[in-house]
């Protein structure tokens, strides 16, 4: 592992990744705060209003992580010990895994909720909240016990240079594992993500093939156009397709940087990469919520006007 950290001074590299994290930041605690006030101003509120606020305070605790392993991937100052890079990187990881958990259940939660009277789904649509809910409390156990293996793996950087410590931070560095070890904990996690993958993808099309159906229904009895602007379940699909398809591709760059990283064996620039790819969704994903929901941009607006 080469000690000389080049982040350090890659002027550029720091700027974009503590841009993104501050406006990630920002984003989701508005997020979090227009949701939590309308839930408590409503006397029915809606069951995807919970999932939305819990995957912003999730992604906002990710980015917090992300923003304090950052300062020592950037910053020349105190170095931390083996206890406070196992639970950091520990507690970022297992972040992620959850961030992905919850994205894919809420789009198979809003697909349930916008199904159509005629849908095969109708019949969940009462007991979809709670069959969700213990979905994602079985995920959860499944990602504290597949992140496990970071309290062994991460230890504090040892005061000499050697090729076999992969770059984590400057005070943090990751043991190299043998094959097997690789396939015990890898093998479990791939089949795990390829399954969240592939359940968004399956929900989401289709929800997007019951909606263009829909609508092709609609344009014939009434024999005339929708508006520009589509019906609240159109743009609740675009919504969900947009987001989805979004989380797909970063997800596919993230897992090529990653291997490439493994082959070029690149300590530094390849990661500072991988991690602002990795963490694009978490900032970008609350400002096409904020943009989509009407509710929000009028709950903002009396906000604004208050003040």
């Amino acid at each position: 592992m080469n000690k000389d950290n080049i982040l350090h001074t890659d002027t550029n590299m720091k700027i974009t990744l503590f841009s993104e994290v501050s406006v990630g930041i920002s984003a989701n605690s508005i997020l979090i705060f227009a949701h939590l006030s309308m839930l408590l101003g409503e006397n029915r509120p809606k069951p995807i209003d919970f999932y939305i606020a819990f995957l912003s305070l999730n992604q906002l605790m990710l980015l917090i992580t992300m923003g304090l392993i950052a300062v020592d991937m950037f910053m020349s100052g105190g170095r931390w010990d083996s206890t406070t890079c196992r639970s950091l990187i520990y507690l970022h990881r297992l972040l992620r895994g959850l961030t992905l958990c919850a994205t894919c259940l809420l789009n198979v939660l809003w697909t349930i909720t916008l199904s159509p009277r005629s849908s095969c789904l109708t019949k969940f649509k009462h007991k979809s909240p709670h069959h969700i809910s213990g979905a994602f409390l079985f995920f959860c156990v499944l990602y504290l016990s597949f992140s496990s293996h970071f309290f062994l793996s991460i230890i504090a950087t040892p005061n000499l240079t050697s090729d076999n410590f992969m770059y984590v931070t400057q005070s943090c560095s990751l043991l190299p594992l043998s094959y097997f070890r690789k396939s015990m904990f890898s093998t479990p996690m791939g089949i795990r993500e390829a399954f969240l993958i592939s359940l968004m993808a399956l929900s989401s099309g289709y929800m997007v093939a019951l909606l263009c159906r829909h609508k092709k229904q609609t344009q014939y009895l009434h024999n005339t156009n929708l508006s520009s602007k589509g019906s609240p379940e159109q743009r609740a699909s675009r919504t969900i397709m947009l987001l989805m398809s979004f989380f797909v591709v970063l997800y596919i760059l993230d897992t090529v940087i990653f291997h490439s990283r493994m082959k070029f064996k690149d300590g530094s620039t390849l990661y500072c990469v991988q991690i602002i790819v990795s963490h694009s969704y978490a900032t970008v994903s609350p400002f096409v919520f904020i943009c989509t929901e009407k509710r929000i941009i009028k709950f903002l607006g009396k906000c604004v006007a208050e003040y």
